[in-house]
């Protein structure tokens, strides 16, 4: 579990739609507003419509023009497991809880050659990123795949920033990010930075493994991706002798908390491996949404991350780190 920090009180400043499911927010804190760095999310404590208290992180595209609010993009996810319906239903004037920005996906400028890759509205963090690396002159290119041409709600910026350095990506148009290529024609010693949903993760990470690249070189930070289609599976617990069920709308992780099962957890994206939990058998096929485990783990199906992951049709018998206390 995160350690408790000091919240402070932020004001929705104001809202503008950038897409049928993108909005923009400016977030005024009571406290200074620092500069955050290229990379850095804020944490958010929102309250979903069910009234439960929600922790979200959502990347900063840095500060507004007179330094006094942080500006974030969400995007509106359906199924929501709750913080982006609650983002999309604040309106200018409303006080959220927020601590001050982190970074844990921060911008190296030391490497001679820059790729950076956003899916969707993971364009979010990269874009602070190229304007950063666009001002000292770096040697970049920034791939921007999208499903659908609405979703590009950066591109007309960046396109200005950078001319034929950014190069996009509308599956609904038939085009496709082939990642190996792109990884074939970086320098030895370039980066690669991405953000976008698992599976682009994977690829990326598939690519940079087979071209034999330093693992150091590769950074990325993804989205929490569930099934489009959720269905809800059951669970067993035999050291707890419970046995519950994982609704369509819920994630496997909040159906542990709510049975009062603690479980470690940090970034609730599928990244950290922190929730990662003993498979004993499973009923059905296991739809795992990290990019933790290896691909051999995956394939075994004897660990999944209980943030993002679920089963279809059945469910899982599931090893908690549970011990009870000797008699």
């Amino acid at each position: 579990m995160r350690m408790s920090q000091d919240w402070q009180a932020a004001t929705v400043r104001r809202t503008k739609p950038l897409s049928p499911t993108v909005r923009e927010l400016e977030l005024a804190p009571d406290a200074a507003c620092t500069r955050p760095e290229p990379g850095s999310h804020l944490p958010m404590r929102l309250t979903a419509a069910d009234g439960q208290v929600l922790t979200r992180q959502y990347s900063l595209l840095g500060r507004t023009d007179d330094g006094l609010a942080w500006r974030i993009a969400v995007k509106r996810c359906m199924p929501s497991r709750g913080g982006s319906a609650a983002v999309h239903a604040l309106t200018e004037g409303d006080v959220v809880q927020v601590l001050p920005p982190q970074n844990h996906f921060a911008l190296s400028v030391r490497a001679p050659q820059h790729l950076l890759v956003a899916g969707g509205i993971g364009i979010t963090p990269i874009l602070g990123m190229a304007q950063a690396l666009a001002a000292r002159g770096a040697d970049l290119r920034l791939l921007y795949a999208v499903r659908t041409a609405d979703e590009l709600v950066y591109a007309d910026g960046l396109r200005a920033l950078l001319g034929d350095r950014l190069q996009t990506f509308v599956s609904a148009q038939g085009q496709r990010l082939d990642m190996a290529a792109e990884v074939a024609q970086l320098r030895p010693d370039a980066q690669l930075l991405l953000c976008g949903p698992a599976g682009l993760t994977r690829a990326a990470q598939a690519a940079w493994h087979a071209a034999g690249r330093a693992a150091h070189r590769l950074r990325f930070e993804t989205f929490g991706a569930v099934a489009t289609e959720a269905q809800p599976f059951w669970v067993q617990l035999p050291r707890h002798g419970l046995r519950f069920e994982v609704a369509a709308d819920q994630t496997l992780l909040q159906a542990l908390d709510a049975q009062g099962i603690a479980t470690l957890r940090d970034c609730q994206r599928g990244e950290c491996g922190l929730c990662a939990m003993d498979v004993l058998d499973v009923e059905g096929h296991i739809d795992h949404h990290d990019v933790f485990l290896s691909p051999a783990e995956r394939d075994a199906d004897r660990r999944l991350c209980a943030c993002v992951s679920r089963v279809r049709g059945g469910g899982v018998v599931l090893d908690t780190a549970y011990r009870p206390d000797p008699a």
